[in-house]
């Protein structure tokens, strides 16, 4: 009996990327992902939150923003559309990954998991504005998006291994370490949104008294913050004595060094904009920090791990050093 055929099995007997466009591919997804991030910070930061009065049209009466709605609309409105091109992203890393040969079946799950993560997302951003920007549902968009950079950022990373089943290549203690490290960077980044719900900029005009706050002191909230980057630092610091006394593969003491960088300047970034009251520019960048720093965090434990081809004499796509498989 012949297999079923689909859309999707008739373009890829028409069309087999190679290997580097399917890297490409989820490399662009990648960037988009961390790009939405930032640009839905911008709509924060620009007290364009309301900017579209409702979703998914912008008014009750317009899709897009009307003249009336000024800078505001045209804010909000251009970061929903962006989300088409996320989408767009996304896509494509779906169909490279489905058409190349042989099909990359995890590849494309991977795929399709960042297309419902980005359309979940959307339908939680839209709950956001009809509830008036209710800072549990802005801090759970947040983590939604950072979700979907975990999600991108692994199918980047397996783009570049095979198929076969991942081998650890140090202790499981020491791999299990790389776990907690990512979780409590992981709260760390949570607790940011939490600061964010209770801080300077609820997304609308400083005179708009309607929108609600998180209900805890911001001063607690922001100490609350700054202990599990200290945390995150400590542990940082002695994972990287702790590759350096086990002779850890070469690119996961070089991942951990780049955490570490990055942890420090978002301590930095995050000092100075406590100090001064919390500038928008500062305020952006250290979202843009939030997710880089999620990034180096979760590359390490995929630089403990080796994955070869599946099968026997099937090349993996890319092994040019062991500690990126």
């Amino acid at each position: 009996m012949d297999p079923v055929r689909t859309p999707f099995s008739l373009l890829a007997d028409r069309w087999q990327p190679s290997a580097a466009m399917v890297r490409r591919a989820a490399f662009a997804a990648l960037v988009m992902s961390v790009v939405i991030v930032v640009t839905g910070g911008a709509v924060r930061l620009t007290a364009s939150g309301l900017g579209c009065t409702t979703w998914p049209r912008c008014t009750g009466d317009s899709l897009t923003p009307t003249p009336e709605m000024g800078f505001h609309g045209i804010v909000e409105f251009t970061n929903r559309m962006l989300t088409y091109v996320l989408s767009a992203a996304v896509g494509w890393a779906i169909l490279a990954a489905r058409c190349h040969r042989p099909w990359r079946r995890g590849l494309t799950r991977l795929g399709w998991a960042q297309f419902w993560l980005v359309m979940s997302n959307a339908v939680l951003g839209g709950i956001t504005v009809l509830t008036g920007l209710n800072p549990y549902t802005v801090a759970l968009h947040m983590i939604a998006a950072m979700a979907l950079v975990w999600v991108a950022l692994l199918m980047w990373e397996r783009s570049k291994e095979g198929d076969g089943p991942a081998k650890p290549s140090v202790a499981r203690p020491i791999h299990q370490l790389s776990y907690v490290l990512v979780l409590v960077v992981g709260l760390l980044v949570a607790a940011g949104t939490l600061v964010t719900g209770a801080g300077h900029h609820p997304g609308t005009p400083q005179d708009n008294k309607i929108v609600p706050r998180i209900p805890i002191d911001y001063d607690r909230l922001a100490q609350f913050h700054a202990d599990f980057a200290f945390v995150s630092v400590g542990l940082t610091i002695a994972m990287i004595f702790v590759f350096a006394a086990i002779k850890a593969p070469q690119a996961a003491k070089a991942r951990t060094k780049e955490l570490l960088a990055v942890l420090l300047l978002q301590g930095v970034l995050g000092f100075v904009q406590y100090f001064t009251d919390a500038p928008e520019l500062m305020v952006g960048l250290h979202m843009l920090g939030a997710s880089l720093t999620w990034i180096a965090a979760l590359r390490i434990p995929l630089a403990l791990r080796v994955r070869e081809a599946e099968e026997t004499g099937t090349p993996a796509p890319r092994t040019p050093e062991p500690a990126t498989v």
